[in-house]
């Protein structure tokens, strides 16, 4: 909200006004009516691990946090043109391997990673799209200085709290939204519905495709999510009971007889789609769904083997991906990173553990990571002996000055470290609903924001002109 020099930034001067106004019992009542909306709606996250996970409500920060429409218009082309390599690189790497010939990428990075899928060689999509639902984790690190610090390409979520805190927060403010002009969010499912349809199988028009949700079930921590994005789509939400294939096509059990199933929006991970092909211990997918996709008989979306692309160690490579497959310099870039698989960059990272943040090459959600600073000497060392036992599935990078937002704490307002989110959809087009997800760190001085972290969630505004 404040520039270097401690000057309200023009986006905020509303907001900065506003919040002066306000009194902390007022705020804190707000608060509490936020948080009677999340519990009423059932809106929650499971932490592993934890008691009562499925209880747990994601903890909601009322207030938004403010991008200017130059500000996100930066973030749209970067995003986009990143969308697009990734999406070229994933045609490649399961078809001709130009990159990997002209020795821009090692190949053993990407063919003996665990998330290549050598069932996936040769095989095209509909509009040759692997991920169609992507989730572009940014940071910003000082002002109009964005980095992105990983891609989601497998199932990113997260994707309904945006629109139910956009819901929310226009329920208990709509002075606040008469002051502002924002830009919506609330098209988020037709449009997710439009990418989907366009992605139907050869042979199957479009406005006819019939579409599902895969779930893993209620006990999946963003079941939710699952449940909210088909009801908002108008479509079924199944679990692999539900689904089996007969005379060459797929179908659902419904009290109405089969129906045949185009396209699975699937929640759920490679390795358990199809016990025929991955794990035959599954019982969460349908047994013959990868012949059937690799037949273009069914669309998976996300496509299986699309997660490759957003492996860590591949992250350290994407500029290099950019610039082979578009030409062009990236618009946004990574956050420095070191390949711990490489002796000289291993050495830097174990001499300077403590300032830096490790993770797994295949981690997410936050687990499996070292944050070096605000770690102890025990945690420390246990680290260390990981990363000499495997140093290849590690990757560190520097300690990054995160911006922060006014977020409300039981002292009053107060900075918190926050990264935004953004849901791209990819199909016939390339489509960026504006804002995304802001995610925040509630205890002071944190910067893991991850929701099964403990961290929290606030509404964007991306203002227009």
């Amino acid at each position: 909200m404040l520039g270097a020099d401690g000057s309200v930034r023009p986006p905020y001067s509303e907001l900065h006004n506003w919040l002066s106004a306000q009194s902390k019992s007022g705020l804190k009542r707000k608060q509490e009516e936020a948080d009677s909306i999340f519990r009423r709606l059932g809106i929650t996250f499971s932490v592993y691990g934890m008691e009562n996970a499925l209880e747990r409500l994601i903890p909601f920060d009322l207030v938004p946090r403010i991008i200017s429409a130059s500000e996100w218009r930066t973030l749209e082309r970067g995003i986009e043109q990143r969308v697009r390599a990734l999406n070229a690189f994933l045609y490649d790497i399961y078809h001709r391997q130009e990159i990997i010939r002209a020795g821009r990428i090692p190949a053993e990075l990407v063919l003996r990673n665990e998330a290549y899928l050598p069932e996936m060689i040769g095989h095209a999509p509909p509009l040759n799209v692997y991920s169609h639902i992507i989730g572009v984790d940014v940071v910003r690190v000082a002002e109009n200085d964005f980095y992105v610090l990983e891609d989601n390409l497998r199932t990113p979520s997260g994707v309904s709290y945006m629109l139910e805190n956009r819901e929310t927060m226009m329920h208990l403010f709509p002075e606040l939204f008469s002051k502002h002009r924002v830009a919506p969010v609330s098209q988020y499912p037709e449009l997710l519905r439009r990418t989907l349809k366009a992605v139907a199988p050869s042979g199957v028009k479009s406005g006819d495709a019939s579409i599902v949700v895969m779930t893993p079930g209620i006990h999946n921590s963003a079941f939710f999510e699952h449940s909210f994005l088909a009801d908002q789509m108008g479509v079924e939400l199944v679990q692999g009971q539900d689904l089996f294939i007969e005379d060459g096509h797929l179908y659902m059990r419904t009290t109405q007889g089969r129906q045949r199933v185009d396209v699975i929006y699937r929640r759920l991970d490679d390795s358990f789609l199809d016990p025929l092909t991955f794990r035959p211990d599954s019982a969460l997918g349908v047994s013959g769904l990868m012949d059937l996709y690799r037949a273009g008989r069914v669309t998976i979306v996300n496509a299986p083997g699309a997660g490759i692309a957003d492996d860590k160690a591949i992250y350290t490579y994407v500029p290099d991906i950019i610039e082979f497959y578009t030409g062009q310099k990236p618009i946004l870039r990574n956050v420095p990173t070191y390949r711990c698989g490489v002796d000289q960059e291993l050495k830097y990272v174990l001499e300077h553990l403590g300032e830096l943040v490790v993770k797994e090459v295949h981690g997410s959600g936050g687990y499996g990571m070292l944050v070096g600073p605000t770690s102890s000497r025990k945690e420390i060392e246990a680290f260390r002996q990981k990363l000499l036992a495997r140093p290849s599935n590690y990757i560190a990078q520097p300690t990054l000055a995160l911006s922060t937002c006014p977020s409300l704490t039981k002292s009053g307002v107060a900075p918190r470290h926050v990264d935004l989110r953004p849901y791209v959809l990819v199909s016939d087009k390339v489509r960026i609903v504006p804002g995304g997800l802001t995610r925040v760190a509630l205890q002071k001085g944190s910067l893991v924001v991850n929701s099964s972290q403990g961290g929290g969630t606030k509404d964007t505004w991306v203002l227009r002109d």
